[in-house]
């Protein structure tokens, strides 16, 4: 086989139209086409609004600027996560992105304020962090300058209907052929791939590579025989109730609040309720889900994208963020003829071991949690994976964490989580020594009144917004 010139992305919506798009905007020479079938209800990557801030990186690489994927969507910028309930009846922690705080010499920022937090009182962990600061304080400012204002961290909340036309249109733009029609079967190939589609017209659909977009469902993937790693005995939470929730003034930040048997979230354009249905009545109209994944998103000739892949709930808002990372990984090892077994083996590492710390990321926010509920107590009784039991050790020991290469979150996140949650570590660093406790109490003072002062004449995110679209306009 020669290098794949033909490429077939099954699947519509955000994750089938982002794959087909990307791969046409890089890889150029490439015949690109979709069968763009409805995702389905459970298909997540395509139905939560909710984005990390590695979306601005995609967009960027595709050449999509924020005037198309914002202001042009009606989208809005979220700076982070406000967690209300779960470390207690009062528990409130912001989960923000990018760093908190400054180091002072070779003492990381965190142990001088675990210092501090262990040793009496002390600002919660988040007033070190400018997007955090912003977000209670209902203001909004994209990073600028190179004060502490420079660097912070934000995703979006998507217009998921706007923002799907947008990703339409620049498939369509970039040249990517679109197939009409409904599927009616899988033509498995000789070499256990799949060598065409039959569609409902009974014509044929042929390629080098098949991208798979079309959910839990996996409707070409799965009829490979992948073998599937099943997390609902960490992550039981197995029904999705979502609904659409337009904002006239948008908070900078969506809302997650803990519940007996799951938890629910609002965000400027949608809410949602998640919840373990063998703790509490299920709803008819709940999605279901089965937290999990694949061992093998690339076999054969076929590659898992997106929830055809990665089944998880959306508690981190991770669930478009695998997809897209799975759709760069794909470009970044297209293969220069047949997929040789080290290319597919190393392409599947990477994806179940990025896949599985994310599961690690969201199960750290339940096993840290201290409330009473059965359906609390059960989750916290079970054996953890070692990858994350082994984290937490080594956190709660000296205040360190371990450095993951496939990490969709980094350290300042994972510590947001941790000190959120009332999780200090039993000792402290001896690096923290080398600087005087009155002396990162000073620093810490200085740092604090830095941010106040750069958030206090700052606009609120419908300010922004509308400041942002007039400068739109007069430009056009």
């Amino acid at each position: 086989m020669s290098a794949p010139r033909r490429v077939l992305v099954v699947g519509g919506g955000v994750t089938g139209w982002s794959a087909a798009a990307a791969l046409k905007r890089h890889v150029p020479l490439l015949d690109v086409a979709i069968l763009p079938l409805d995702p389905p209800a459970h298909a997540l990557a395509d139905r939560i609004a909710c984005t990390l801030p590695s979306i601005l990186g995609f967009h960027e690489d595709l050449g999509i600027g924020v005037d198309d994927a914002v202001l042009r969507t009606r989208s809005f910028y979220r700076l982070g996560t406000r967690f209300l309930g779960w470390s207690g009846p009062d528990g409130d922690f912001i989960h923000s992105y990018a760093r908190h705080g400054e180091a002072m010499g070779s003492a990381p920022f965190h142990l001088l304020w675990a210092r501090a937090a262990m040793r009496g009182d002390v600002p919660p962990f988040e007033a070190f962090s400018p997007a955090a600061v912003m977000a209670r304080a209902g203001r909004m400012m994209l990073p600028t300058g190179d004060d502490v204002l420079a660097d912070h961290g934000f995703g979006l909340a998507l217009d998921l209907q706007r923002y799907s036309k947008m990703i339409v249109a620049f498939a369509r733009h970039v040249g990517v052929r679109i197939h009409a029609g409904g599927l009616k079967a899988v033509i498995p190939g000789a070499d256990g791939g799949i060598t065409a589609l039959t569609l409902d017209d009974g014509s044929l659909l042929a390629a080098d590579l098949f991208v798979d977009c079309t959910g839990p469902d996996a409707l070409l993937h799965g009829t490979l025989g992948a073998t599937r790693e099943d997390w609902r005995r960490w992550l039981p939470c197995d029904r999705l109730v979502l609904s659409d929730a337009p904002t006239a003034e948008p908070a900078p930040n969506d809302t997650i609040i803990a519940e007996e048997a799951g938890w629910r979230w609002t965000s400027p354009t949608q809410t949602g309720r998640v919840f373990a249905s063998s703790h509490t009545e299920d709803d008819a109209l709940a999605i279901r889900l089965e937290a999990g994944a694949t061992l093998e998103p690339w076999r054969g000739n076929v590659i898992a994208v997106g929830d055809a892949a990665v089944v998880i709930e959306p508690l981190v808002w991770a669930n478009l963020h695998l997809a897209h990372s799975a759709i760069d990984r794909l470009i970044a090892m297209l293969p220069a003829g047949a997929p040789h077994p080290l290319e597919t083996a190393e392409y599947n590492r990477q994806a179940l071991a990025e896949a599985r710390r994310v599961r690690d990321f969201v199960l750290l926010h339940y096993c840290t949690s201290r409330r009473d509920e059965l359906f609390w107590r059960d989750i916290a009784s079970a054996a953890l994976p070692e990858s994350l039991a082994h984290s937490l050790r080594l956190f709660r020991a000296r205040g360190r964490l371990p450095f993951y290469e496939e990490e969709t979150f980094d350290r300042d996140s994972w510590l947001a989580v941790l000190f959120g949650q009332g999780v200090l570590p039993r000792s402290v660093d001896p690096l923290a020594d080398a600087v005087s406790s009155i002396e990162a109490e000073r620093a810490m003072q200085a740092f604090r009144a830095r941010i106040d002062r750069a958030i206090q004449p700052l606009p609120t995110p419908a300010a922004l917004l509308a400041a942002q679209s007039r400068h739109l306009h007069e430009r056009a």
